[in-house]
């Protein structure tokens, strides 16, 4: 009797925000390996991919330096180095959804409009987490890790159309590592500390950060910002309800997946009235806003 494998219904592609060469001293996640060891913090998400098949690239090599991308500069280059890698995986048939992963979500609304060329879904942590944060509470905050990512997350939050329903933007103060930083402030550090149940800095400066966004802000759900934060998940939502506050905590990379399955659930993509082709069918005469 002949067996048949059975094709998993979701097929997709993660696409990281940017790749470092290998050796740099500035890489924060691992950069070669099984894609569960390359995927950061695959342990907090295997069993929402455990129905997924699924590839992983480890994003373009960055162009403007050996260092994780921060600012506006940056992102702007690392959406240009993206792009292209959303189109050829459309393009190769393989996929029925493309998340992106990374905070900061470099190239979203570019891989959006290729996307909608090849009727696939695109998702990306940022807008994830803030449509999810919306559905469970009135109002939300961001933990994040540094002045300048933090003045880039907000104009995400405006261009997601979600500034009336954020509290605020809390500034835990821990950078990635690049050059002329404070390497006393070590992400990958304080989540080794934290993983072997040691004390984290880290982890009780996001603890504060919350409970003021909660007591302070009025935020009723938190998420976070760059994705080197997303690990502290698990130990911020035990935190808050050991406290007593019943208040969800969300990260990026559970948010993008779990919107990329409703999707193919629901048999969607986005709008050709928000991404219209080169020759739309129809057409409006106005649009309002």
């Amino acid at each position: 009797m002949r067996s048949f494998k059975l094709e998993k219904k979701y097929r997709f592609y993660l696409v990281n925000a940017f790749g470092l060469p290998e050796g740099s001293r500035y890489a924060h996640r691992s950069l070669k390996g099984p894609k569960e060891v390359v995927l950061m913090n695959y342990d907090n998400v295997k069993h929402l991919l455990a129905d997924v098949e699924w590839d992983l690239h480890n994003g373009a090599i960055a162009s403007y330096g050996d260092w994780p991308v921060e600012n506006r500069e940056e992102f702007g280059l690392a959406a240009a180095a993206r792009i292209p890698l959303v189109r050829e995986g459309c393009e190769s048939g393989k996929y029925n959804a493309i998340v992106l992963l990374g905070g900061g979500e470099p190239g979203f609304n570019e891989s959006r409009e290729i996307g909608r060329k090849f009727n696939i879904p695109v998702t990306a942590c940022g807008h994830s987490q803030m449509h999810f944060a919306t559905m469970l509470g009135n109002k939300f905050s961001v933990i994040d890790m540094a002045e300048s990512h933090n003045m880039y997350y907000y104009n995400l939050i405006i261009q997601h159309r979600m500034d009336h329903r954020c509290a605020s933007i809390r500034n835990i103060n821990y950078p990635l590592p690049r050059p002329g930083g404070d390497e006393s402030r070590s992400i990958p550090k304080e989540k080794k500390k934290a993983l072997a149940g040691e004390h984290s800095d880290m982890v009780e400066t996001a603890v504060k950060e919350a409970v003021a966004a909660i007591e302070e802000d009025g935020a009723e759900v938190i998420m976070f910002g760059c994705s080197a934060l997303f690990w502290l998940q698990p130990f911020l939502q035990k935190r808050l309800n050991d406290m007593g506050w019943e208040v969800p905590v969300l990260e990026g990379y559970s948010c993008a997946i779990e919107l990329a399955k409703a999707m193919v659930n629901l048999g969607v993509d986005a709008s050709g009235l928000t991404f219209p082709g080169d020759h739309p069918k129809k057409i409006r005469r106005k649009k309002t806003f």
